[in-house]
């Protein structure tokens, strides 16, 4: 069992949890991540490290509260326990010892994925630009971490509600076009998003990585459920990412992909009673 030692409401739909795991947070790097699993019923759920502390002994973990699982973890409070959490996977984000500027994008919720990464750049002693996206105001997640490390913090809302106005693109080619040079764009966020971004650097020749969230199931490239199409060779987001190159990634298809089982969660989400078609048995999560 897994302790929650924190938990932290970022806005109506996301929440923070640092949770005592003290032999994943001895090895976690930025880019990893971890699955859970709430209880003997639920599922397996894949959720990116946020940060994590080795003396501490914790790992932090934010989610979006869209389906059963990510709403039932939220009914745990403070001293509550998470039964399975299990980790570090994933393939840690490379840090090019050589760069000298790099800029880190996120996009909503996809932001805590991109703070740790922007967090291990600036620790490494690389200057770091971020540029976050956001629908609106109310959303905004993270703002004093990410100002903390980084060099320029760009907030970007798509009504103008806060920060400039307009998409993370938008900002990247004005500051390209600006004369800002980036050894690199680390990109993570809604799909059609980073497809966007590498569209946008691919001209210029800048090295463009995203972190990659396909359908995933056991988190160790056996069930094939996390598949991705890069530079026409299937590789595995579980063990062979979840970071690849923005430039490789066949983007339409990974959409076409994620969106098989968007009817059957629409559903799940009007109606939780699950009746798992191996056991037969039920469950209202």
């Amino acid at each position: 069992m897994y302790k929650i030692v924190r938990k932290r409401a970022l806005n109506d739909s996301v929440t923070l949890m640092e949770v005592q795991a003290p032999h994943i947070a001895k090895k976690a790097k930025a880019g990893q991540f971890i699955i859970f699993r709430v209880d003997e019923q639920g599922e397996r759920v894949p959720l990116t490290i946020a940060d994590y502390d080795r003396e501490a002994g914790t790992v932090t973990i934010i989610y979006q509260i869209v389906g059963a699982s990510t709403k039932l973890l939220n009914t745990l409070e403070e001293g509550d326990s998470i039964l399975d959490f299990v980790g570090p996977l994933g393939v840690p984000t490379h840090i090019d010892p050589n760069a000298k500027r790099v800029c880190v994008i996120g996009g909503g919720v996809g932001t805590a994925i991109a703070y740790p990464q922007a967090k291990a750049l600036h620790n490494a002693g690389i200057a770091v630009d971020m540029i976050a996206g956001f629908r609106s105001k109310d959303i905004v997640i993270l703002e004093d971490e990410m100002k903390a490390v980084t060099d320029h913090l760009y907030i970007m809302t798509d009504d103008g509600t806060y920060g400039e106005k307009g998409l993370v693109t938008n900002k990247l080619q004005a500051l390209i076009d600006a004369g800002e040079q980036y050894d690199e764009v680390i990109a993570i966020g809604p799909v059609i998003m980073m497809k966007f971004v590498a569209a946008t650097t691919k001209p210029y020749g800048i090295k463009t990585l995203v972190s990659l969230n396909p359908i995933m199931v056991d988190g160790t490239g056996m069930c094939g459920g996390c598949r991705v199409k890069v530079g026409g060779q299937m590789k595995f987001a579980c063990v062979d990412g979840p970071d690849f190159d923005g430039h490789e990634v066949d983007f339409d298809e990974l959409m076409h992909r994620n969106s098989f089982y968007k009817e059957r969660e629409a559903a799940d989400r009007e109606d939780p009673a699950h009746i798992c078609r191996l056991t037969g048995g039920k469950r209202n999560a």
